[in-house]
């Protein structure tokens, strides 16, 4: 679930033909490919099915582990210095591209999976597989991201937060986690914690316009209100 889709479709996942709210990452229509491993076959769960079992894969290697977060860091450096929106779109696309990257064929499936249930609503269904997903590779920001989404779109805001930090702990620099964060401080009433949450965006990610847009306006806010 990368927190909210921008324009925002990078953040929370788009969850806002879901829940009519924006939620964290890109959009969940998005082909998930399978970088390093053997393809799996693609079976559908039905919705009054057990969740299929998944042979496990081998993660990737080491060094193909190593070469992926130098790439990482690199769109990072770049999108840290550019200022031009649409740039910044294309450089956090590319980072989103890599964070969807498991490592292993296996959780690939279950997050294609995961994402297929969620936009029919079947969220019980989604979450049970999230919850594999974070089982079987607990390192895995992105599987702890969809979750910390899919909690969002349940009106489970308390678990959302605790997937958040999980992700953060993991990613210090995810803006789609962070936007999450900001969107649910705010929504909670905590002006001046969603404001820190947005500057913390803004940090790793100046030119992000929903980011710039948020602090001006919860700056505002905070100054208009009485001491």
């Amino acid at each position: 679930m990368r927190f909210f889709a921008l324009p925002f479709s990078i953040c929370f996942l788009s969850l806002v033909s879901i829940t009519g709210s924006p939620a964290y990452a890109q959009s969940l229509d998005d082909e998930l490919t399978l970088p390093f491993d053997e393809p799996l076959e693609s079976v559908q769960p039905s919705d009054d099915s057990i969740i299929p079992q998944v042979d496990d894969v081998p993660l990737a290697s080491e060094a193909v582990k190593s070469e992926r977060e130098k790439r990482i860091d690199d769109f990072f450096t770049q999108l840290k210095k550019t200022r031009s929106p649409g740039a910044a779109n294309r450089l956090a696309s590319n980072i989103w591209s890599e964070w969807f990257r498991s490592g292993s064929a296996s959780i690939d499936l279950l997050m294609h999976w995961s994402d297929e249930a969620t936009k029919r609503k079947d969220f019980n269904i989604a979450l049970d597989l999230l919850d594999q997903i974070i089982t079987r590779q607990p390192d895995y920001a992105e599987g702890w991201n969809r979750r910390a989404t899919l909690h969002y779109a349940m009106s489970n805001y308390n678990k959302s937060m605790a997937d958040i930090q999980k992700v953060l702990a993991l990613e210090p620099r995810h803006f789609g986690a962070l936007s999450g964060m900001a969107n649910i401080l705010e929504q909670s009433g905590n002006k001046q914690a969603a404001l820190d949450a947005w500057q913390r965006v803004l940090d790793v990610y100046p030119a992000m316009r929903p980011g710039q847009n948020a602090v001006i306006r919860l700056y505002d806010e905070l100054s208009g209100d009485p001491a």
